[in-house]
């Protein structure tokens, strides 16, 4: 047991250090082409920083532990929320990520809520509507796909507004101040991606050897060990967003991570010889009610005003926080 634990040590340590070069570059994309931190947040570096839960996951259905994939899926948007709502509270950054001054990332975060509705709809139906699956792929993967790409394209104009309002606002904004080039930021986010791709599946073996050693069975290992590993390049990207004051870093990357990790039912239905929302436990549909709550009670925060605050007291991030371990908690006692 000590040598698959080391290995899974191991393995994330790798990721993590990879993924946590993702933001430097991922900022400098961000300058360097003017799509601006959040669009860049939301699609390219969350589509970075879920490169394990694609790796593992795929990995983990080819052994057979599908119910390990799916938790792995919903349980890191769980994570990514709980991350966030950490930060939040620890931070001492110029700005509070749950604020109104967030409030732009409102519709992705909407886009993740309508996305993980989806992946619930299809947990509860799985079964019965096995029989209408398409070349053994479930009907929900597909519209989920369909989804993101619609809330992408509402994302991407939303911000080309905003960003041409700013720019009749201020003509003479500040030039890019980072030092990368744009081939340079380009290649090292896509070396740091593929050693992303590469070193995942090692961990979806061994988090299945703790599984089965431990006696948790998978989709409680799924939702919380894994989901942890997976979520630590999410959680290194905040957190040296925060550090540079990328707010729109930090949370265009919890959302988008969440979003994406939705379409990553796509990939894990293929990988499947029948329609994987038709074998995996129903459980798995607390795990995406819990994390669309999280995710609303974030937008909440970030949209509401209060006259006055507590210094030092957050109750939306607390109480995302508590919804997290209440899940984790349930799935947990759950036979």
């Amino acid at each position: 047991m000590t040598t698959v634990i080391v290995w899974f040590l191991t393995s994330a340590t790798i990721i993590v250090i990879a993924g946590s070069m993702l933001t430097t570059f991922a900022d400098a994309i961000a300058e360097l082409t003017g799509l601006g931190r959040l669009i860049v947040g939301s699609v390219l570096l969350a589509a970075g920083t879920s490169l394990p839960e694609l790796t593992v996951d795929i990995a983990a259905v080819r052994l057979g532990a599908v119910d390990l994939a799916a938790g792995d899926l919903l349980g890191s948007c769980l994570m990514n929320l709980f991350i966030l709502a950490l930060l939040d509270l620890t931070s001492r950054s110029r700005g509070k990520m749950l604020s109104r001054q967030s409030a732009a990332h409102a519709l992705s975060g909407s886009v993740s809520i309508v996305m993980t509705a989806v992946v619930a709809f299809g947990l509860l139906t799985g079964p019965p509507f096995a029989r209408y699956a398409v070349m053994g792929i479930s009907l929900v993967a597909p519209l989920v796909l369909l989804t993101y790409l619609l809330g992408v394209r509402l994302v991407y104009l939303d911000q080309r507004i905003a960003v041409r309002e700013f720019a009749e606002k201020e003509p003479d904004h500040a030039a890019p101040t980072t030092r990368l080039t744009l081939p340079t930021a380009i290649g090292g986010f896509a070396v740091c991606a593929i050693v992303i791709l590469l070193v995942g599946p090692s961990m979806a073996r061994s988090a299945e050897q703790l599984a089965e050693m431990t006696g948790l069975g998978d989709t409680f290992v799924g939702t919380t060990l894994v989901a942890l590993c997976t979520s630590l390049p999410e959680f290194v990207s905040m957190l040296a967003a925060l550090r540079i004051g990328a707010l729109d870093l930090a949370i265009g990357n919890a959302f988008g991570s969440n979003a994406f990790n939705m379409v990553l039912f796509l990939p894990l239905d293929l990988a499947t010889s029948e329609p994987l929302f038709s074998v995996v436990s129903m459980r798995h549909a607390i795990t995406a009610i819990g994390a669309i709550i999280a995710t609303q009670i974030v937008i909440l925060g970030q949209l509401y005003q209060a006259e006055r605050r507590i210094r030092g007291i957050e109750p939306d991030a607390t109480l995302v926080i508590f919804i997290v371990v209440a899940v984790l908690a349930t799935i947990h006692l759950i036979p």
